[in-house]
């Protein structure tokens, strides 16, 4: 007997979904759910929102926008973070007040579940290489660290991994630097 196929879950369909405070998203087809994230989660996403929201103050690059809808095909719709593009990209990356291309910075920022970290540091890694995100920086709030990876030839790389004590830089943020005590201080 052959397996049944299910049919496959488009951006289209996220509108369907209830309003109920949960995050849905679809990567390559499949349907991902997850709560509201938590206070920790949120606290860092404010201090890294704000880290860069100042940097862009002294230096107006690009933009830094938190949970946008990021539509990257029929079948891959995803709310990061945070995302950040230059003012140069910004008029090929959106459409109708969306972002439908790569950005060249997405923030993501793990939660609690091993269905959670998975999809951050598998699918959506997976993904944003696809698609041609620059860097791909992945917070971890309880163990106070962030993972930096660029794109390369064979995707996301890890180009760095701090801890508190480490500064975060990019080359896509010239002068920019953050110490991770600013993200995860108590």
């Amino acid at each position: 007997m052959a397996a049944r196929i299910e049919p496959l879950m488009t951006v289209e369909d996220l509108d369907g979904m209830p309003e109920d405070g949960n995050r849905y998203e679809v990567i390559e087809g499949e349907l991902f759910v997850s709560r509201a994230p938590g206070l920790p989660h949120q606290i860092a996403s404010g201090r890294f929102h704000y880290q860069i929201m100042s940097y862009l103050e002294r230096n107006s690059i690009g933009t830094i926008v938190a949970t946008p809808g990021l539509v990257l095909s029929r079948y891959n719709g995803v709310i990061p973070d945070l995302v950040f593009y230059t003012h140069k990209h910004a008029e090929e990356i959106i459409a109708n007040d969306r972002l439908i291309a790569a950005p060249d910075i997405v923030i993501e920022i793990l939660s609690p579940g091993r269905e959670n970290i998975s999809r951050d540091r598998i699918a959506k890694r997976q993904l944003y290489a696809k698609y041609g995100v620059k860097e791909y920086w992945i917070a971890d709030s309880e163990n106070r660290s962030v993972e930096i990876y660029r794109l390369t030839d064979k995707g996301l790389e890890l180009a760095a991994m701090l801890r508190l004590g480490d500064e975060i830089t990019s080359p896509l943020l010239p002068g920019f630097s953050c110490p991770l005590s600013k993200i995860y201080e108590t």
